[in-house]
């Protein structure tokens, strides 16, 4: 068995005294693990980085098998390093791809939405962290949970949308929500496509997107990651 495709590493760990065993986000097999033989050299430590862009070749006697990697660089996120935020949301991104998704099923939709967004990071263009929220809003979707802001569940009206029922995942309009205002989460205009959004509107966003998918791991036993929670930290502040 063996196939050749692209992706990112989103995590290597050791495996006896010279090897690593790394997670690949591909965009024709999904998250894969395997087998990279020598990957403890000192050689091979920049290329198996998380948020790297790598060529991977997998093989293995039988398709249930571990397997190995034969792995080339492709794309490096080395410029990450120097700037904190941006390597937190680099981390965020392989965290969660990690704990999301399911071992060896294609989402190359998804696949085609995380490229962009771990360059973006990497190069520090300004504005990645909507870029990223947005990217939540999409992994929400992939995962069959996304969110319907297009109306209000109450009342059926577009316009003053401000809020999202925590049940259901449908927008509540400022009329609609009446009474049960204090019960609803809050929804930044940024969601809805009204333009840029400040830091405190981010991090808004980001704990209604969290707010699902931490119910979409629960029910695997599953939490959302410290890489997340670490970034969310360090946006909060930016404001």
């Amino acid at each position: 068995m063996d196939w050749q495709d692209q992706g990112t590493i989103l995590s290597a760990r050791p495996h006896g005294e010279t090897s690593v065993i790394v997670d690949v986000f591909t965009a024709a097999h999904g998250r894969h693990a395997g087998v990279v033989r020598g990957g403890a050299s000192r050689r091979m430590a920049a290329t198996l980085q998380p948020g790297s862009r790598v060529a991977v070749k997998w093989q293995a006697r039988l398709e249930d098998h571990l397997g190995s990697f034969t792995v080339e660089p492709l794309t490096s996120r080395a410029g990450a390093l120097s700037d904190r935020l941006a390597l937190l949301g680099l981390g965020a991104v392989c965290a969660m791809l990690t704990v999301t998704l399911p071992e060896r099923e294609p989402h190359p939709r998804l696949h085609a939405m995380t490229e962009p967004l771990l360059a973006v990071i990497a190069d520090g263009i300004e504005g990645w962290p909507l870029d990223y929220l947005r990217w939540e809003m999409a992994l929400l979707e992939e995962l069959g949970f996304g969110l319907d802001l297009s109306r209000c569940a109450v009342t059926g009206v577009r316009e003053d949308l401000v809020y999202v029922s925590p049940r259901s995942g449908r927008a509540v309009s400022r009329a609609g929500a009446g009474d049960w205002a204090a019960k609803l989460l809050p929804l930044p205009a940024c969601l809805l496509g009204q333009g840029g959004a400040t830091w405190e509107e981010i991090t808004q966003g980001l704990r209604l997107t969290g707010h699902f998918l931490d119910r979409l791991l629960a029910a695997h036993d599953r939490r959302l990651p410290e890489a997340r929670n670490r970034l969310i930290a360090a946006l909060a502040r930016q404001g």
